[in-house]
């Protein structure tokens, strides 16, 4: 669903606002988009803004209102947490134990305590990141992880394939609530399922989730010229 052609940016927000469940956040997602257009969705009561690229989201900070909690929502390079450490709210695709390590390292440079995600591996595409449930499972287990003290795992991610077959869509976002839940029964933290995008948020909603990455159904098609 894209409604931007007809619709304004606080039309669109307020249009999937009112079709949320109450227990169900959502993230904007504001990639490759000019501050006007954060700004015209922040007038309309969107608090929650997701990036991709470090370097955008620290820009966008700079300049957006200080009350905006920014999301990472892209791959995220190691070499690069540092520029986000004193802001970032949360984290949500980690995948391996060296970059909680820097996360936990950059926190701490900033008196902080950053939630993360665990970003687990649920579509059929090599080109989409995460770690199997037991690596995760592994990983939270681990002792080393027990000394990561700036750190704070809140819940999953997940990216289902990009496809047109709904079953297979179905299938992956349920598999990850069922991974989920049994964290859950593990980690009293683990508050967020992070799961589904403009193409196929409803379905997400209905598997379970509750955090939804919203982009061009907000702001319609990104600008990569």
């Amino acid at each position: 669903m894209n409604f931007k052609n007809v619709m304004s940016i606080k039309e669109n927000i307020h249009h999937i606002k009112a079709l949320l469940p109450e227990h169900v956040t959502l993230v904007a997602v504001s990639k490759t988009k000019p501050v006007e257009d954060l700004l015209e969705a922040y007038q309309a009561g969107q608090r929650i803004f997701g990036e991709n690229k470090i370097q955008e989201m620290v820009s966008k900070y700079e300049t957006m209102p200080k009350d905006i909690q920014w999301h990472m929502i892209g791959h995220v390079q190691k070499n690069k947490v540092k520029y986000m450490a004193p802001f970032v709210s949360l984290i949500h695709g980690v995948d391996n134990f060296k970059l909680l390590e820097e996360i936990n390292k950059q926190a701490q440079n900033n008196h902080r305590t950053i939630d993360c995600l665990i970003q687990i591996k649920i579509a059929t595409e090599d080109s989409k990141f995460g770690m199997t449930p037991s690596d995760a499972t592994s990983l939270l287990q681990s002792d080393e992880f027990s000394k990561l003290k700036n750190i704070r795992i809140t819940g999953l991610m997940g990216m289902a394939t990009f496809t047109e077959y709904e079953n297979q869509i179905k299938a992956e976002f349920t598999y990850l609530k069922t991974v989920f839940d049994k964290f859950k029964i593990q980690n009293s933290e683990f508050k967020i399922l992070s799961m589904g995008m403009s193409g196929d948020y409803p379905l997400a909603i209905t598997c379970g989730s509750t955090m939804i990455r919203i982009g061009s159904s907000i702001f319609g098609n990104r600008n990569y010229s």
